[in-house]
């Protein structure tokens, strides 16, 4: 009996070490990384001296709705780097357990597509987990203050993620006005729409 005990004890152990941890939220703390751009060099927030914030968005080759909002971080990159909040994009899933998500095709896709921000990899999924990050896209808005980053808005980028509305929320381009603007946003966290982060079977 103490050794099924002592099994049931391990396996719930293990489980629960292999979990994500909480998502943050706003008003916390975003934990600092250095992470490998698809360029060969290590980037962090420090990276960006200038910045008075940052959209760290969680994203992937592969996923469907990854696809479907590549463009429009593209498009927010472009908008919104030159005011001082660069995109910071993170690949979280692991390449065991999707193979067309290794460095080597982010390298490519990151070429193909020209991308103008940052492609981290996210070796052993350890950033991931300090976000909190779920699904791919998930994305972070986050201010750069005198007390740290801090997490502004979670959720999703907007409320169209087939991309078929003709009017749609946009909750992140609504966030960073705000912020722009010395004023807390209206809106802190949405549901985040796309595929969960692909993590390698265990053993």
């Amino acid at each position: 009996m103490k050794k099924i005990i002592l099994l049931l004890m391990l396996a719930f152990s293990a489980f629960f070490s292999q979990a994500q941890t909480t998502t943050l939220k706003a008003g916390d703390t975003a934990p600092d990384f250095k992470l490998k751009n698809v360029d060969g060099k290590d980037v962090s927030f420090a990276s960006f001296p200038k910045a008075k914030g940052y959209i760290v968005v969680f994203t992937c080759n592969t996923c469907p709705y990854a696809v479907a909002y590549e463009q429009r971080i593209i498009d927010l990159d472009n908008k919104f780097r030159p005011q001082g909040y660069p995109v910071i994009a993170i690949n979280p899933n692991d390449p065991e357990a999707q193979p067309d998500d290794t460095f080597a095709k982010m390298q490519d896709l990151a070429k193909q597509k020209k991308y103008p921000f940052p492609y981290l990899f996210d070796a052993g999924q350890k950033v991931t987990d300090q976000f909190g990050a779920k699904r791919t896209p998930h994305i972070f808005i986050v201010s750069k203050t005198a007390k740290g980053n801090v997490v502004e808005y979670v959720g999703a980028i907007d409320n169209d993620p087939e991309g078929t509305k003709t009017e749609k929320v946009k909750y992140a381009e609504d966030v960073i006005a705000a912020l722009k603007n010395n004023q807390k946003p209206a809106i802190t966290q949405t549901k985040e729409i796309g595929c969960t982060v692909k993590r390698k079977a265990k053993a």
